[in-house]
Protein backbone atom coordinates (compact mmCIF):
# COMPACT_ATOMS: atom_id res chain seq x y z
CA UNK A 1 0.00 0.00 0.00
CA UNK A 2 1.11 3.33 -0.64
CA UNK A 3 1.13 5.82 2.50
CA UNK A 4 3.05 8.74 1.18
CA UNK A 5 1.47 11.57 -0.24
CA UNK A 6 -1.75 9.50 -1.07
CA UNK A 7 -5.89 8.49 -0.08
CA UNK A 8 -4.50 6.45 2.73
CA UNK A 9 -5.44 7.28 6.01
CA UNK A 10 -4.47 6.95 9.67
CA UNK A 11 -6.61 7.47 12.14
CA UNK A 12 -5.88 8.20 15.50
CA UNK A 13 -7.81 7.82 19.00
CA UNK A 14 -6.57 10.57 21.52
CA UNK A 15 -5.21 14.23 20.83
CA UNK A 16 -2.85 15.13 23.52
CA UNK A 17 0.94 15.66 23.41
CA UNK A 18 2.09 11.65 22.66
CA UNK A 19 -0.51 12.33 19.05
CA UNK A 20 1.16 16.04 18.69
CA UNK A 21 4.38 14.45 18.66
CA UNK A 22 3.36 11.31 16.71
CA UNK A 23 2.17 14.05 13.88
CA UNK A 24 5.32 15.82 13.53
CA UNK A 25 6.24 12.25 11.93
CA UNK A 26 2.87 11.82 10.00
CA UNK A 27 3.79 15.60 8.45
CA UNK A 28 7.28 14.59 7.81
CA UNK A 29 5.95 11.44 5.32
CA UNK A 30 3.11 13.59 4.39
CA UNK A 31 0.78 10.61 5.69
CA UNK A 32 -3.21 11.96 6.02
CA UNK A 33 -4.29 11.71 9.82
CA UNK A 34 -7.59 12.16 11.09
CA UNK A 35 -7.92 12.20 15.40
CA UNK A 36 -10.80 12.08 17.81
CA UNK A 37 -10.53 13.56 20.50
CA UNK A 38 -13.16 14.75 23.45
CA UNK A 39 -11.75 18.11 24.03
CA UNK A 40 -12.04 21.54 21.64
CA UNK A 41 -8.17 22.58 23.27
CA UNK A 42 -6.50 19.00 21.98
CA UNK A 43 -2.85 19.63 21.37
CA UNK A 44 -3.42 17.35 18.21
CA UNK A 45 -5.92 19.94 16.43
CA UNK A 46 -3.63 22.26 14.89
CA UNK A 47 -1.36 19.42 13.11
CA UNK A 48 -3.76 16.71 11.98
CA UNK A 49 -5.58 16.93 8.35
CA UNK A 50 -9.02 16.09 10.17
CA UNK A 51 -10.18 16.51 13.06
CA UNK A 52 -13.22 15.48 15.46
CA UNK A 53 -14.63 16.16 18.15
CA UNK A 54 -16.30 12.95 20.38
CA UNK A 55 -15.83 10.94 23.74
CA UNK A 56 -13.35 8.22 23.34
CA UNK A 57 -15.24 5.87 25.68
CA UNK A 58 -18.15 5.82 23.57
CA UNK A 59 -19.24 3.01 21.54
CA UNK A 60 -21.18 5.06 18.68
CA UNK A 61 -18.21 7.85 18.31
CA UNK A 62 -15.10 5.61 17.83
CA UNK A 63 -17.07 2.48 15.78
CA UNK A 64 -17.95 5.57 13.11
CA UNK A 65 -14.67 7.35 13.40
CA UNK A 66 -13.04 3.89 12.88
CA UNK A 67 -15.25 3.44 9.51
CA UNK A 68 -13.38 6.14 7.90
CA UNK A 69 -9.78 5.43 8.32
CA UNK A 70 -7.92 2.84 6.89
CA UNK A 71 -5.10 1.96 10.12
CA UNK A 72 -6.42 2.70 13.28
CA UNK A 73 -4.42 3.51 16.28
CA UNK A 74 -3.96 5.09 20.07
CA UNK A 75 -2.18 8.17 22.12
CA UNK A 76 -4.46 7.00 25.14
CA UNK A 77 -5.41 3.57 26.42
CA UNK A 78 -8.77 4.77 27.94
CA UNK A 79 -11.09 3.63 24.68
CA UNK A 80 -13.87 1.86 24.23
CA UNK A 81 -12.99 -1.57 23.59
CA UNK A 82 -15.80 -3.26 21.80
CA UNK A 83 -15.88 -0.57 19.20
CA UNK A 84 -12.19 -1.71 17.96
CA UNK A 85 -13.42 -4.99 18.21
CA UNK A 86 -16.07 -4.62 16.14
CA UNK A 87 -13.93 -2.53 13.52
CA UNK A 88 -11.19 -5.95 13.03
CA UNK A 89 -14.28 -7.86 12.36
CA UNK A 90 -14.66 -5.34 9.91
CA UNK A 91 -11.26 -5.48 8.29
CA UNK A 92 -10.26 -2.63 9.52
CA UNK A 93 -6.59 -2.76 11.11
CA UNK A 94 -6.12 -1.69 14.39
CA UNK A 95 -2.68 -1.53 16.38
CA UNK A 96 -2.53 -2.16 19.38
CA UNK A 97 -5.53 -4.72 18.67
CA UNK A 98 -8.40 -4.73 20.93
CA UNK A 99 -7.36 -8.20 22.92
CA UNK A 100 -4.20 -6.71 23.89
CA UNK A 101 -5.93 -3.47 25.15
CA UNK A 102 -8.62 -5.19 27.12
CA UNK A 103 -5.76 -6.64 29.07
CA UNK A 104 -3.68 -3.85 29.80
CA UNK A 105 -7.04 -1.47 30.70
CA UNK A 106 -7.20 -3.59 33.61
CA UNK A 107 -4.46 -3.70 36.06
CA UNK A 108 -5.84 -7.43 37.63
CA UNK A 109 -5.79 -8.60 34.26
CA UNK A 110 -2.68 -7.10 33.32
CA UNK A 111 -1.16 -8.57 36.46
CA UNK A 112 -2.53 -11.99 35.76
CA UNK A 113 -1.19 -12.44 31.97
CA UNK A 114 2.16 -11.75 33.44
CA UNK A 115 1.84 -14.58 35.74
CA UNK A 116 -0.29 -16.89 33.03
CA UNK A 117 2.66 -16.10 30.36
CA UNK A 118 5.92 -16.79 32.75
CA UNK A 119 6.79 -13.02 32.98
CA UNK A 120 8.33 -11.62 35.99
CA UNK A 121 6.54 -9.66 38.12
CA UNK A 122 5.99 -8.82 41.75
CA UNK A 123 3.46 -10.93 43.71
CA UNK A 124 -0.17 -9.87 43.75
CA UNK A 125 -3.75 -10.39 45.79
CA UNK A 126 -6.73 -9.13 43.69
CA UNK A 127 -10.04 -7.86 45.18
CA UNK A 128 -13.61 -6.74 43.71
CA UNK A 129 -13.72 -4.01 46.46
CA UNK A 130 -11.38 -2.25 48.33
CA UNK A 131 -13.09 -2.62 51.55
CA UNK A 132 -12.41 -6.70 51.17
CA UNK A 133 -8.65 -5.69 52.00
CA UNK A 134 -9.20 -5.33 55.66
CA UNK A 135 -10.37 -8.89 55.88
CA UNK A 136 -7.73 -9.85 53.93
CA UNK A 137 -5.18 -8.35 56.42
CA UNK A 138 -7.29 -9.81 59.44
CA UNK A 139 -7.24 -13.61 58.24
CA UNK A 140 -3.18 -13.17 57.36
CA UNK A 141 -3.78 -13.21 54.03
CA UNK A 142 -2.20 -10.02 53.17
CA UNK A 143 1.00 -8.51 54.59
CA UNK A 144 1.50 -4.53 55.21
CA UNK A 145 2.99 -3.15 54.00
CA UNK A 146 2.18 -3.13 50.06
CA UNK A 147 0.75 -1.12 47.02
CA UNK A 148 -2.54 -0.51 46.01
CA UNK A 149 -3.50 -0.12 42.43
CA UNK A 150 -7.07 0.67 41.16
CA UNK A 151 -7.79 -1.98 38.53
CA UNK A 152 -8.75 0.84 36.02
CA UNK A 153 -7.94 3.94 34.72
CA UNK A 154 -5.03 4.93 37.10
CA UNK A 155 -2.49 6.43 35.52
CA UNK A 156 0.51 9.31 36.37
CA UNK A 157 0.56 8.17 40.01
CA UNK A 158 -3.05 8.39 40.86
CA UNK A 159 -4.80 5.13 41.42
CA UNK A 160 -1.91 4.23 43.29
CA UNK A 161 -1.21 4.07 46.80
CA UNK A 162 1.69 2.83 49.58
CA UNK A 163 -0.28 1.38 52.21
CA UNK A 164 1.96 0.89 55.33
CA UNK A 165 -0.79 1.08 57.80
CA UNK A 166 -4.90 0.48 57.59
CA UNK A 167 -5.28 3.61 58.09
CA UNK A 168 -3.73 4.78 54.74
CA UNK A 169 -6.84 2.69 53.45
CA UNK A 170 -9.15 5.07 54.85
CA UNK A 171 -10.44 7.47 51.53
CA UNK A 172 -9.18 4.94 48.49
CA UNK A 173 -12.30 4.72 46.54
CA UNK A 174 -13.98 1.41 46.75
CA UNK A 175 -13.14 -0.06 43.28
CA UNK A 176 -11.92 -3.04 41.80
CA UNK A 177 -8.07 -3.58 42.68
CA UNK A 178 -4.69 -5.14 43.42
CA UNK A 179 -2.89 -5.48 46.26
CA UNK A 180 0.86 -5.75 45.17
CA UNK A 181 4.00 -6.51 47.43
CA UNK A 182 6.32 -3.71 47.31
CA UNK A 183 9.11 -4.39 46.11
CA UNK A 184 13.00 -3.18 47.22
CA UNK A 185 14.15 -1.86 44.15
CA UNK A 186 17.52 0.19 43.45
CA UNK A 187 15.87 1.29 39.78
CA UNK A 188 13.16 1.76 37.58
CA UNK A 189 13.85 1.09 34.35
CA UNK A 190 11.74 1.37 30.89
CA UNK A 191 11.99 -0.47 27.84
CA UNK A 192 10.43 0.67 24.73
CA UNK A 193 9.57 -2.35 22.23
CA UNK A 194 8.81 -1.72 18.78
CA UNK A 195 7.26 -4.86 16.89
CA UNK A 196 6.08 -4.28 13.36
CA UNK A 197 3.35 -6.36 12.00
CA UNK A 198 5.46 -8.62 10.17
CA UNK A 199 6.71 -9.47 13.29
CA UNK A 200 10.49 -7.65 13.19
CA UNK A 201 11.16 -6.02 16.66
CA UNK A 202 13.72 -3.69 17.56
CA UNK A 203 14.24 -2.05 21.62
CA UNK A 204 15.49 1.22 22.26
CA UNK A 205 18.35 1.41 24.71
CA UNK A 206 17.43 0.89 28.65
CA UNK A 207 16.55 4.16 30.24
CA UNK A 208 16.40 4.96 33.96
CA UNK A 209 13.32 7.20 35.55
CA UNK A 210 14.07 9.56 38.52
CA UNK A 211 10.45 9.76 40.43
CA UNK A 212 9.24 13.34 42.31
CA UNK A 213 8.93 11.67 45.89
CA UNK A 214 5.61 13.60 46.21
CA UNK A 215 3.52 13.81 42.75
CA UNK A 216 4.62 9.75 41.82
CA UNK A 217 5.98 11.76 38.42
CA UNK A 218 9.02 10.88 36.62
CA UNK A 219 11.14 13.92 37.03
CA UNK A 220 14.36 12.24 34.49
CA UNK A 221 14.34 10.46 32.22
CA UNK A 222 17.90 9.25 31.24
CA UNK A 223 19.46 7.49 28.90
CA UNK A 224 21.25 5.23 28.79
CA UNK A 225 20.32 3.97 32.02
CA UNK A 226 23.32 3.82 34.53
CA UNK A 227 23.16 0.08 34.62
CA UNK A 228 25.73 -2.85 34.34
CA UNK A 229 25.57 -4.27 30.89
CA UNK A 230 24.15 -7.98 32.31
CA UNK A 231 21.45 -6.49 33.34
CA UNK A 232 20.46 -4.23 30.39
CA UNK A 233 20.32 -7.55 28.22
CA UNK A 234 18.13 -8.74 30.83
CA UNK A 235 15.76 -5.96 30.84
CA UNK A 236 15.56 -6.26 26.88
CA UNK A 237 15.01 -9.71 26.83
CA UNK A 238 11.97 -9.46 29.28
CA UNK A 239 10.38 -6.52 27.37
CA UNK A 240 11.01 -8.15 23.95
CA UNK A 241 9.14 -11.96 25.76
CA UNK A 242 6.39 -9.34 26.89
CA UNK A 243 6.03 -8.03 23.63
CA UNK A 244 5.77 -11.05 22.60
CA UNK A 245 3.36 -12.68 24.70
CA UNK A 246 0.83 -9.23 24.01
CA UNK A 247 1.42 -10.61 19.96
CA UNK A 248 1.57 -6.70 19.99
CA UNK A 249 2.07 -4.56 17.10
CA UNK A 250 3.12 -0.70 17.62
CA UNK A 251 5.37 0.22 20.27
CA UNK A 252 5.22 -1.21 23.95
CA UNK A 253 6.77 0.70 27.02
CA UNK A 254 7.99 -1.81 29.70
CA UNK A 255 8.23 -0.26 32.97
CA UNK A 256 10.44 -2.58 35.19
CA UNK A 257 11.83 -2.79 38.56
CA UNK A 258 15.49 -3.66 39.30
CA UNK A 259 15.47 -5.19 42.58
CA UNK A 260 18.57 -5.14 45.33
CA UNK A 261 19.85 -9.17 43.93
CA UNK A 262 19.46 -7.38 40.03
CA UNK A 263 16.12 -9.54 39.22
CA UNK A 264 14.00 -7.36 36.92
CA UNK A 265 10.13 -7.21 37.64
CA UNK A 266 7.35 -5.65 35.33
CA UNK A 267 5.50 -3.15 36.60
CA UNK A 268 3.46 -2.33 33.52
CA UNK A 269 3.16 -1.60 30.19
CA UNK A 270 2.00 1.19 28.00
CA UNK A 271 1.01 -0.26 24.26
CA UNK A 272 1.80 3.17 22.90
CA UNK A 273 4.54 6.32 22.42
CA UNK A 274 5.50 6.78 26.25
CA UNK A 275 7.01 9.47 28.40
CA UNK A 276 10.28 7.20 28.60
CA UNK A 277 11.28 7.41 25.28
CA UNK A 278 10.77 11.12 24.32
CA UNK A 279 14.25 11.65 24.44
CA UNK A 280 14.39 9.94 21.44
CA UNK A 281 13.31 12.57 19.26
CA UNK A 282 16.42 14.55 20.39
CA UNK A 283 18.71 11.43 21.13
CA UNK A 284 18.12 9.14 18.65
CA UNK A 285 18.08 8.03 15.20
CA UNK A 286 14.94 7.10 14.99
CA UNK A 287 12.67 8.71 17.33
CA UNK A 288 9.54 6.47 19.39
CA UNK A 289 6.86 8.10 17.74
CA UNK A 290 8.39 7.44 13.96
CA UNK A 291 9.37 3.87 14.79
CA UNK A 292 5.72 3.68 16.04
CA UNK A 293 4.37 4.54 12.62
CA UNK A 294 7.09 2.43 10.70
CA UNK A 295 5.65 -0.89 13.09
CA UNK A 296 2.12 -0.04 12.62
CA UNK A 297 2.31 0.19 8.93
CA UNK A 298 4.09 -3.14 8.26
CA UNK A 299 7.08 -0.69 7.39
CA UNK A 300 11.35 -1.41 8.05
CA UNK A 301 12.10 -0.91 11.45
CA UNK A 302 14.26 2.27 11.89
CA UNK A 303 17.82 1.68 13.44
CA UNK A 304 17.34 2.59 17.34
CA UNK A 305 20.93 3.10 18.59
CA UNK A 306 21.81 6.98 20.28
CA UNK A 307 23.75 9.37 18.92
CA UNK A 308 24.52 10.96 22.26
CA UNK A 309 23.53 10.59 26.19
CA UNK A 310 20.14 11.73 26.91
CA UNK A 311 17.77 13.16 29.56
CA UNK A 312 14.49 14.25 29.66
CA UNK A 313 12.65 16.61 32.53
CA UNK A 314 9.57 16.75 32.63
CA UNK A 315 7.63 20.27 32.65
CA UNK A 316 4.42 20.37 34.95
CA UNK A 317 2.50 22.54 36.66
CA UNK A 318 4.06 24.52 39.32
CA UNK A 319 2.05 23.66 42.93
CA UNK A 320 -0.16 26.73 43.80
CA UNK A 321 -0.78 27.74 40.15
CA UNK A 322 -4.02 27.62 38.17
CA UNK A 323 -5.03 29.17 35.40
CA UNK A 324 -3.43 30.54 31.47
CA UNK A 325 0.26 29.34 31.24
CA UNK A 326 3.14 31.35 31.70
CA UNK A 327 6.43 29.41 31.08
CA UNK A 328 8.81 31.39 33.09
CA UNK A 329 12.71 31.67 32.50
CA UNK A 330 12.11 29.82 29.27
CA UNK A 331 15.02 32.07 27.25
CA UNK A 332 17.27 31.29 29.86
CA UNK A 333 17.30 26.87 29.18
CA UNK A 334 17.17 27.95 25.38
CA UNK A 335 20.82 29.39 26.15
CA UNK A 336 22.34 26.25 27.70
CA UNK A 337 24.14 23.57 25.54
CA UNK A 338 21.96 20.88 23.97
CA UNK A 339 18.51 21.89 25.40
CA UNK A 340 15.31 21.63 23.57
CA UNK A 341 11.84 22.13 24.81
CA UNK A 342 8.64 20.83 23.42
CA UNK A 343 5.72 22.89 24.76
CA UNK A 344 2.70 20.38 24.17
CA UNK A 345 0.81 23.59 23.91
CA UNK A 346 -2.21 22.91 26.92
CA UNK A 347 -3.52 26.85 27.29
CA UNK A 348 -4.33 25.69 31.11
CA UNK A 349 -1.93 25.07 33.68
CA UNK A 350 -2.74 23.33 37.63
CA UNK A 351 -0.43 21.80 39.73
CA UNK A 352 1.72 18.70 38.15
CA UNK A 353 -0.30 18.61 35.32
CA UNK A 354 2.27 17.71 32.36
CA UNK A 355 2.77 20.66 30.02
CA UNK A 356 5.84 20.00 28.51
CA UNK A 357 9.36 18.33 28.59
CA UNK A 358 13.10 19.49 27.78
CA UNK A 359 15.79 17.39 26.86
CA UNK A 360 19.22 17.62 27.22
CA UNK A 361 21.74 15.77 24.63
CA UNK A 362 25.11 15.98 25.63
CA UNK A 363 28.58 13.10 24.89
CA UNK A 364 28.89 13.35 28.30
CA UNK A 365 25.98 11.70 30.21
CA UNK A 366 26.56 12.90 33.79
CA UNK A 367 27.05 16.72 32.34
CA UNK A 368 23.59 16.46 30.54
CA UNK A 369 22.61 15.01 33.81
CA UNK A 370 24.08 18.16 35.98
CA UNK A 371 21.89 20.62 32.73
CA UNK A 372 19.14 18.86 33.68
CA UNK A 373 18.71 19.90 37.14
CA UNK A 374 19.73 23.28 35.72
CA UNK A 375 16.74 23.51 33.27
CA UNK A 376 14.37 21.88 35.96
CA UNK A 377 15.22 24.37 38.83
CA UNK A 378 15.30 27.33 36.25
CA UNK A 379 12.27 26.73 34.12
CA UNK A 380 8.99 27.18 35.55
CA UNK A 381 5.34 26.43 34.87
CA UNK A 382 3.19 29.06 36.72
CA UNK A 383 -0.15 31.11 35.36
CA UNK A 384 -0.89 34.54 34.85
Amino acid sequence: MNYFSSNFKLGILGGGQLGKMLLNDTRKFDIYTSVLDASNDAPCKIASNEFHLGDLMDYNTVYNFGKHVDVLTIEIENVNVDALEALEKEGIKVHPGSKTLRTIQNKAKQKLFYTDNNLPTAPFSRFAYTSEIKDAIDNGGLKLPFVWKSAQFGYDGTGVKIVKTIDDLDGLPNVECIAETLVPFKNELSVIVARSASGETTTFPVVEMEFHPEANQVEYVICPARIPETVAKKAEQVALETSKAFNHVGLLAVEMFQTKDDAILINEVAPRPHNSGHHTIESSYTSQFEQHLRAILGLPLGRTASKLGGVMVNLVGAEGYTGNVVYQNIEAILKMEGVTPHIYGKKQTRPFRKMGHVTIVNADLSEARRIAEEVKNTIKVISE
